[in-house]
């Protein structure tokens, strides 16, 4: 019997006891078994938005995604803090990774659409390709098209600024390039947006495929992420015993993610080393970007992200934005502060008082003190990578959960807004890596009530290393006459 899997988390028998509870509760069984699925969803698919430069990439990713986040100038080669972003369309959720604000003509077209779109595609469960309808197909459209062929990612083609009639025929002499219909869209006016979304969630599958290495025997798969120059590679070439990875003074010497198979402790490790791409002084704004793009395809790609602080370093904007972008990736977490062989007193009294104030997002994420260029601690990091593993893959079963419930609700309730006490009456842990709850309650609970509740959760069932998405749903009222 495979119903097991229709139901989430929930074994059979657990699901006909929830079930109940929540018909007691006054919940119709659709909207539970509805909020149950929504939560249960593992990662979700990604789409990858490409084409050269001044295609409007980013101003599709604004229409997209419903409002104005992704950078949009003129001028190739902006600089974004973040790449993904996530998107709705009728009803369904995505994520969007926008790869517009190239630089173009670097290193000769061929070699820079490559590095430009190769990261994104790789993490990609469908692109989107964006050409100038007005400009029509280009040499380097051609080389896109030549990418994206070769990684045989299924393609939505949007011919872009046709702003009415008379551009359409523009748009049909895309056909040429291979792809399928050219759908026509204004990205600046929405024109034609509707039935191009229809068209990419027709090509992006339901759930994404598994892209973690947890099949039976496969190694599992741990991202290195961090500002360039932390020592990613020198901590790669430690545990790998040997020079792998070109390590050099100046910042993001590392070019292309290196894949590499280490044992550490006995068991065999898939490591991603994601160090930035070599800047130069004209490049540098660009390869910042580049820098991300290629943290959130190996985050895309893992199921532990290792993230390293230069301790010799105040702790900066751009490690938080690191540290957020694999938090909301919803990836196991271990922290490896760097360079803690190089530290003074005075250096180690203000490093803690940092941790305290700007690592707070990830207070429950094992922490290991380490020095990649002298092996110092080493052998603490498998240790953290198998906790944070552990809790990412926790699960807390029904009948557990709700007696906690149960108890801090009695203990803790929540506190009285416009003369109504909104309750929890149940949940159950929809899904795991990483765990993900669905709370059913009375009423609306408060952001402060969630973060309380899931400090007590990871009190009482540990998730240490792990991040804990958490989803309410609100008791309908019923016979009320719309």
């Amino acid at each position: 019997m495979n119903d097991q899997h229709d139901h989430g988390a929930l074994g059979d028998a657990e699901y006909t006891e929830f079930m109940e509870l929540a018909a007691e509760e006054g919940f119709d069984a659709e909207e539970v078994e509805g909020a149950i699925e929504e939560a249960g969803h593992g990662p979700l698919p990604v789409l990858a938005v490409v084409g050269r430069p001044n295609v409007g990439k980013s101003t599709l990713v604004n229409r997209i995604i419903g409002r104005r986040e992704a950078v949009v100038e003129d001028k190739p080669g902006v600089t974004r803090d973040r790449v993904t972003y996530e998107a709705e369309w009728a009803g369904r959720r995505f994520k969007v990774v926008d790869t517009g604000g190239w630089e173009q003509d670097v290193l000769g077209i061929d070699a820079s659409v490559a590095a430009q779109a190769e990261f994104a595609i790789e993490a990609a469960d469908a692109c989107l390709f964006v050409v100038d309808a007005t400009v029509g197909a280009t040499d380097t459209d051609e080389a896109v098209v030549k990418l994206l062929r070769r990684a045989g990612k299924p393609v939505v083609l949007a011919a872009n600024k046709v702003d009415g009639q008379s551009g359409e025929a523009d748009a049909a002499t895309l056909w040429s390039l291979g792809l399928g219909e050219p759908f026509p869209v204004s990205s600046l006016h929405g024109r034609g947006t509707g039935d191009l979304l229809d068209e990419v969630l027709r090509k992006l599958p339901e759930a994404p495929e598994q892209r973690f290495g947890n099949a039976v025997g496969g190694p599992r798969r741990i991202a290195l992420i961090g500002r360039p120059n932390v020592g990613k590679s020198s901590l790669l070439n430690k545990v790998a015993n040997e020079d792998r990875v070109v390590v050099n003074e100046l910042a993001g010497t590392t070019r292309d993610p290196v894949d590499e198979l280490i044992e550490l402790g006995g068991v065999t490790w898939k490591f991603v080393d994601t160090a930035g791409i070599r800047k130069k002084v004209h490049l540098q704004s660009g390869a910042d970007y580049y820098a991300s793009l290629r943290t959130a395809a190996a985050i895309e790609k893992a199921e532990v992200a290792v993230i390293l602080i230069d301790t010799t370093d105040k702790i900066s904007v751009q490690d938080q934005r690191i540290i957020t972008m694999a938090v909301e990736s919803g990836r196991a977490i271990v922290i490896a502060y760097n360079k803690w062989d190089e530290l003074d007193e005075e250096r180690r009294y203000y490093l803690e008082r940092e941790i305290e104030t700007e690592m707070q997002q990830v207070v429950w994420a094992p922490r290991v003190n380490v020095s990649a260029k002298t092996g110092r601690h080493m052998d603490k990091l498998v240790p953290a990578i198998e906790t944070a593993l552990a809790g990412w893959e926790t699960r807390v079963p029904t009948g557990r959960l709700n007696a906690f419930l149960g108890e801090i609700v009695a203990a803790h309730p929540h506190p009285i807004r416009g003369g109504k006490q909104p309750r929890i009456l149940f949940g159950t842990q929809a899904g795991t890596k990483p765990p993900r709850f669905v709370l059913f309650a009375s009423g609306f609970l408060e952001a402060g009530y969630r973060r309380f509740i899931e400090r007590r959760l990871r009190e009482e069932f540990g998730f240490e290393g792990t991040p804990i998405h958490i989803s309410v749903r609100v008791r309908e009222k019923r016979g009320r006459k719309k």
